[in-house]
């Protein structure tokens, strides 16, 4: 052993010219370098690939690497061609070779210059390779993003599964399995499905101290929050991730609008246009990349300083891993992710196409992200609970580096509670999921429950004084505690342990935090992050209102002529105190801002001087040309008087859309005459009938106006007066 230490300092120092090593890295080497097998489990940036690296460069024979990414090889070649003189030390061997580049990694392999094999798990299948590699002498199979071979891993590669009975091929060489992430379930797939569980496993702690986690409700006014955020972090580098390509272009269409320099990264674009906006990213020619998940695999920038999740990830490996990209050099790291349900129900519709045993590990992976987002606990705690690993977080290193420690919820006593659903799990024979658990409890039938008569029994429903939520944020809870696990074997499935036990014999305190409630609010307009509670200015709010009424009675028309609500909420949010800041409010044109706004400004900047209000950063989120270009057509097209059938078609727009285009124009105050469309419609009475209607009415809510005309006219009709009415009254 001895002379391995001494020779791997002086091999460290001579390769890669650092003194030491990091973390486990000595005690993983030693282990190769003894022929044994070898599972390594540690996070991005932990310096995995040195653990393969070095013990290739000083042992007889070639190490042959499996990887899945081919850009990734082509990194590490580079990389290790650099730390010598002769350029066939490292080689390639994937589909994108010439037959004269074949030949030539051959004669490298044989004359024992290659110490560095990289291949793609699909070329390992061809014959021709097998049968040369049998003929030469291999150190080690190195097997990297090991969790590909799970179908419990967020990356899974059917291609993976074959390694194993490749790899018996070559004889009986030592296995190097490596994952940057991996949960106890994807740990034992790996090492059975490798055919090495008498490896050592070496593991390294994933706790990201400098990682500060934050999750917040995912509302319409999404992109002006990020805008916001973005800006809070001038000059920072960050990555923004969208789980979609269209996605990816939009935001970062509006980035570049509103003065952020961002460029989009999908696998849509053309090779030279991806590697061109990695590049700049990488050089710092930009500071934001909005990508889909193929970005970042091959990335290593250290001082990446945010990580925004657009759309939440399909499980929590892909969210640690995405946002690990942050804060590599130990510096700040904010990693803050959107979360909706909506965006949930759509991930599980695009599940329910696969094969039920795909979409059952989907649904369970998802169902976690989900835990993850709602729960109210310390967000590190309950990450490297899914990890398998404990964290103190009153002690622990990075313990107040997350949204729910630094504001908590309310914890409330649930000793009794927790007992409850102790005895649940145990008198039901450890055979139930999460929500079975929970459906015992509150009473609620369902065919696994009914297939196991559990409804028969004294405890079915023992827990109907408290609702599904409360039981599903306490049963959380307990798990992270320990007092439950989840079964490996049958993933999933809540078993009770030995500390449950003994918790229903000699029941503790045990302090709960109710769930986070995520309610999507649908108007862009209510929802700004100015302030953390994302709630209008009440007191304000109140003092608009009655502005409003007055100006509208002085005028002689009802209040939502003036601004409607959504402009008072927002005026509320964003305290504008001069014309043009007005008219950057929801719904306030300019026709409208000069028309009513002098009266409003005016009571807004005394409200804010007196009650010493900081204003939210000047913050104008100006939407992506493409719209402004259809509303200037609209007008001039009405102003021609042309049909508005016509003026759909010719911008692809239902007649819906259309009128809801029409409905922004006029009520941000332009005019328009459309009384030569609706004179084809409705005669004068009519015309009259309606207009009548709305100068009385207190709303201008087209469901209210349908149910008192009873059906005499339809939805389009009332909705086309509604803007000729605001259009003549208001602007």
């Amino acid at each position: 052993m001895n002379s391995y230490e001494i020779d791997i300092h002086k091999e460290l120092k001579k390769y890669f010219g650092f003194n030491q090593f990091k973390g486990l890295q000595e005690q993983v080497i030693k282990s190769i370098l003894n022929k044994e097998n070898t599972f390594v489990i540690m996070p991005t940036g932990g310096g995995k690939s040195l653990c393969y690296q070095l013990p290739a460069l000083v042992q007889e024979g070639t190490a042959i690497v499996v990887s899945p990414l081919i850009a990734l090889m082509k990194n590490q070649v580079d990389a290790i061609r650099s730390l010598s003189s002769e350029n066939g030390i490292a080689h390639v061997l994937n589909s994108s070779l010439t037959k004269t580049e074949i030949a030539q990694v051959k004669k490298d392999i044989s004359s024992g210059l290659t110490k560095l094999l990289y291949v793609a798990p699909e070329s390992l299948t061809k014959e021709e390779y097998i049968n040369f590699l049998q003929t030469v002498p291999i150190s080690f199979v190195a097997i990297d993003e090991a969790h590909c071979i799970s179908e419990w891993g967020h990356d899974f590669r059917p291609e993976y599964r074959n390694l194993k009975h490749i790899i018996k091929q070559l004889g009986s060489v030592p296995i190097i399995g490596l994952t940057a992430t991996a949960t106890p379930k994807v740990q034992e797939d790996i090492l059975k499905n490798l055919d090495m569980v008498d490896a050592t496993t070496y593991k390294a702690s994933f706790n990201r101290p400098n990682l500060y986690y934050e999750v917040r409700t995912k509302t319409k006014n999404i992109e002006s929050d990020i805008i916001r955020f973005i800006k809070l972090h001038k000059g920072k580098s960050g990555i923004i991730y969208c789980l979609s390509r269209k996605k990816v272009e939009a935001i970062a269409e509006v980035l570049q609008v509103n003065g952020i320099s961002a460029v989009p990264y999908h696998a849509g674009l053309d090779a030279k246009t991806r590697a061109k906006h990695q590049d700049m990213f990488l050089m710092e020619d930009v500071d934001v990349v909005v990508a889909t998940i193929a970005f970042g695999m091959g990335i290593d920038k250290p001082d990446v300083r945010f990580v925004i999740h657009h759309d939440i990830p399909k499980s929590l490996e892909s969210y640690y891993q995405e946002t690990g990209r942050a804060g590599r050099d130990g510096g700040e790291g904010h990693c803050m992710a959107y979360y909706s349900y909506k965006d949930v129900e759509k991930l599980e519709k695009f599940l329910s196409g696969k094969p039920v045993a795909e979409q059952e590990i989907g649904f369970a992976l998802l169902q976690e992200v989900v835990a993850y987002a709602e729960t109210s606990m310390s967000r590190r705690k309950f990450l490297l609970h899914y990890f398998g690993e404990e964290f103190d977080n009153e002690t622990g290193d990075g313990g107040d580096m997350d949204d729910n420690v630094r504001n908590p919820k309310m914890k409330i006593e649930a000793k009794d509670q927790v007992v409850k659903l102790l005895e649940v799990v145990r008198d039901t024979k450890h055979i139930y999921k999460s929500k079975e658990v929970v459906f015992t409890l509150i009473g609620r039938v369902n065919a696994v429950i009914k297939a196991h008569r559990t409804d028969s029994q004294t405890f079915f429903g023992s827990g109907s004084d408290h609702d599904e939520k409360y039981w599903m944020a306490l049963l959380r809870q307990v798990l992270v505690d320990g007092l439950l696990s989840k079964d490996i074997e049958t993933y999933g499935v809540v078993k009770i342990t030995k500390k449950g036990l003994d918790f229903i014999k000699k029941p503790s305190s045990f302090m709960m935090s109710e769930d986070h409630e995520y309610n999507e609010i649908e108007d862009e307009a209510i929802v700004t992050a100015a302030k953390s509670s994302g709630v209008a200015d009440e007191v304000l709010m109140v003092m608009l209102r009655d502005l409003r009424k007055k100006t509208a009675k002085r005028l002689g028309v009802p209040p939502f002529v003036v601004f409607q609500d959504p402009s008072l909420e927002d005026m509320a949010l964003k305290y504008p105190i001069t014309i043009d800041e007005l008219i950057n409010t929801h719904g306030v044109g300019e026709g409208k801002a000069k028309k009513y706004g002098k009266e409003f400004i005016e009571l807004i900047s005394h409200y804010v001087e007196e009650n010493e209000i900081i204003r939210p950063d000047d913050l104008v989120v100006k939407s992506t040309g493409a719209n402004s270009i259809n509303k200037l057509y609209i007008i001039q097209n009405i102003d021609r008087k042309l049909p508005l059938n016509d003026i759909a078609s010719a911008k692809g727009l239902t007649m819906d859309a259309l009128i809801a285009e029409m409905e922004q124009i006029v009520n941000s105050g332009t005019k328009l005459n459309i009384k030569y469309w609706i004179d084809e419609m409705l005669d004068d009475d009519q015309q009259e009938e309606i207009h009548d209607y709305f100068m009385e009415s207190h709303t201008d809510n087209i469901e209210e106006a349908l149910k008192e005309f009873d059906g005499d006219y339809d939805i389009d009709e009332l909705r086309l007066m509604r803007i000729k009415f605001i259009s003549e009254v208001a602007n």
